[in-house]
């Protein structure tokens, strides 16, 4: 079983470090290591950009105080990207090689020996074009070296209390845009207002999938048995709709992350918002 001590050596082969954060989690696990390890020799860094969720950034800000690293937010333009903008399966590797871009220059200007990321053996089973843009950019993953699997990286979170161990997966939200339909700055802000009006009803293990002038709400297993009443689903017809959407649907099916690429047609509770 990994352990914070493997996962401490592989980080404390690096003389220094800037860790790609995003307050997942994942990353958080990693900082905490660089942070116990390397002390002021780390640096967390959090990119923001119109595709980071509402919260996020305060998120990662309380973390990484919690873990006690050096921690800066900086601006990235992936929107400026072409091969983001156009959404194709490979837009991961265009919005991370923006990232590691600026991640990079920041390493070589002030010193920092190496980039970690958050990347877990569980990531090596999917398709991750941003791993590309890693080994493009000679980013390091401890995680992946200490062989931690994602029961792994929470099991550990757990035992030094980082706050984020229990934190939903939240990749950023032009993930919930078809692959094909370009990606701009409204629509994302239309995604974002729509989930941060679901969190306000309580729900936290979410998506809302943009689907031109429908969106199609996708609830974790629990939250979706907790939305099972008529009540329940007007509000979050209601909230979403509030957002800008002609037509609302709730899928049957539980959240699994990852998958909406292949997603077959949904079983739809209700649709269209009274507003």
């Amino acid at each position: 079983m990994p352990s914070l001590r493997e996962l401490e050596a592989r980080v404390a082969t690096a003389s220094s470090a800037v860790v790609a954060f995003s307050g997942g989690v994942d990353s958080s696990l990693v900082a905490a290591a660089a942070a116990r390890v390397l002390g002021s020799r780390a640096l967390a860094v959090t990119a923001v950009s119109p595709a980071l969720a509402s919260g996020e950034l305060d998120g990662a800000r309380a973390v990484a105080d919690a873990v006690g690293i050096a921690h800066r937010a900086i601006s990235t333009d992936e929107l400026s990207r072409v091969g983001y903008r156009a959404n194709g399966p490979d837009r991961c590797y265009h919005c991370k090689s923006e990232l590691y871009d600026r991640l990079a220059a920041i390493a070589s200007s002030e010193g920092y020996a190496i980039v970690f990321s958050g990347a877990n053996l569980d990531d090596l089973g999917d398709v991750r074009p941003g791993l590309r843009a890693a080994a493009e950019h000679d980013v390091r993953h401890p995680l992946v070296e200490a062989s931690f699997r994602k029961e792994d990286i929470r099991r550990v979170a757990r035992e030094l209390a980082v706050p984020s161990a229990e934190k939903p997966a939240m990749p950023c939200l032009a993930s919930r845009v078809p692959f094909g339909t370009a990606v701009e700055p409204s629509m994302l802000a239309q995604i974002d207002r729509a989930e941060r009006a679901l969190r306000a009803l309580g729900y936290r293990e979410l998506r809302v999938r943009h689907l031109g002038r429908r969106a199609q709400v996708e609830l974790g297993e629990a939250e979706l048995a907790a939305a099972g009443s008529e009540e329940a689903v007007a509000r979050i017809v209601a909230a979403v709709g509030g957002a800008g959407y002609d037509a609302v649907t709730l899928d049957e099916r539980p959240l699994r992350s990852g998958s909406f690429a292949g997603r077959r047609p949904l079983t739809v509770l209700t649709t269209t918002p009274s507003l």
